[in-house]
């Protein structure tokens, strides 16, 4: 097993009080499988892999476990943790354009992670920068390396972002929101690229999104989390064919079709909860279509089996029928 996390919650202190953004996350990854963590914006996507990369903001706390090839990172001091982050964690973040730094050359960028990391001189390094953009299918590599952010589209500079947490040959990818503000035919290119890539590296991803189209075909399982709790954990082919929680088939509902015309887009009622006054019990109760007197002061637990658990008093069989 490759990661492996167990109750990892995530609070920031604020003045108007305490902000439980994660809680009591977990879930484990094999070397070379992807796992999706899907939810609405807000839903704790983020917060949980910033708390597993020591990222959190100075005001957050993270408690629980991360293990990383079976040595506990989180909360690990900032030498350890850089020893890990690039050379064995990468991650790609959301926005490109404000991950890169527009007044410097995407060779200094790339080069400086290699320098870094693994020690090379600027003349090799250059060299395994500009293979790295060719491996990532951006033509003439080595003249677009003299290029500034600015000069790429959004899709290029998601591959630029790409080819940087890959220069290390990282183990585990992570990849945060790797498709927002891009069209669905570069959507489409930057998931087709992220699968050969795993297949020729052999490195393990965990693909956060709010997109569930994205997800499909993509990742082997997926965690659904809403108010920073999982909903539903399991295999993505028996989530999409078989959801048992109110909330994915909502999120399931709401993706557009192709065999329908003219009908009106499902969406879920009501707001993401207010983090700073969280329902009782189940968090997603005030908008849940299928709720019941006890959702409201009870958290369901999450079970059922190993490949496939939720956290929902109803039973599935209420919900299907």
């Amino acid at each position: 097993m490759l990661l492996d996390v167990q109750d990892l919650s995530v609070e920031f202190s604020t003045p108007d009080g305490q902000v439980q953004a994660v809680k009591n996350v977990s879930f484990t990854l094999d070397r070379g499988e992807t796992l999706a963590i899907v939810g609405e914006s807000g839903s704790g996507k983020s917060q949980t892999v910033f708390a597993m990369m020591g990222l959190l903001a100075q005001n957050g706390r993270a408690t629980g476990s991360v293990l990383f090839e079976d040595k506990e990172i989180l909360n690990a001091p900032l030498k350890e943790l850089n020893k890990v982050r690039a050379a064995e964690i990468a991650m790609i973040f959301q926005d490109p354009m404000t991950s890169l730094n527009p007044y410097r050359r995407i060779s200094e960028q790339m080069a400086e992670v290699l320098i870094l990391h693994k020690g090379m001189g600027k003349s090799d390094a250059l060299k395994e920068s500009a293979a790295m953009l060719d491996a990532v299918r951006i033509p003439e590599a080595k003249a677009r390396l003299r290029q500034y952010p600015h000069e790429f589209s959004g899709g290029m500079r998601q591959r630029v972002m790409i080819a940087m947490s890959l220069l290390c040959r990282p183990k585990l990818l992570i990849a945060d929101e790797p498709t927002t503000a891009l069209d669905v035919t570069v959507q489409a290119q930057i998931m087709t690229l992220l699968a050969e890539i795993q297949a020729e590296f052999g490195m393990a991803i965990v693909l956060i999104t709010h997109d569930l189209g994205v997800v499909a075909g993509a990742c082997r399982d997926t965690l659904v989390l809403y108010g920073g709790q999982v909903m539903e954990q399991g295999a993505t082919e028996t989530l999409f064919e078989t959801p048992t929680h109110p909330y994915t088939m909502g999120l399931l509902s709401a993706i557009p079709r192709l065999d329908t015309d003219g009908e009106d887009l499902a969406t879920i009622p009501g707001n993401p909860p207010n983090m700073m006054n969280m329902p009782e019990g189940c968090p997603f109760s005030p908008r849940c279509p299928f709720v019941v007197d006890k959702c409201h002061h009870l958290m369901p637990l999450l079970m059922g089996e190993r490949d496939h658990r939720r956290a929902c008093h109803r039973k599935v069989e209420e919900l299907v029928a």
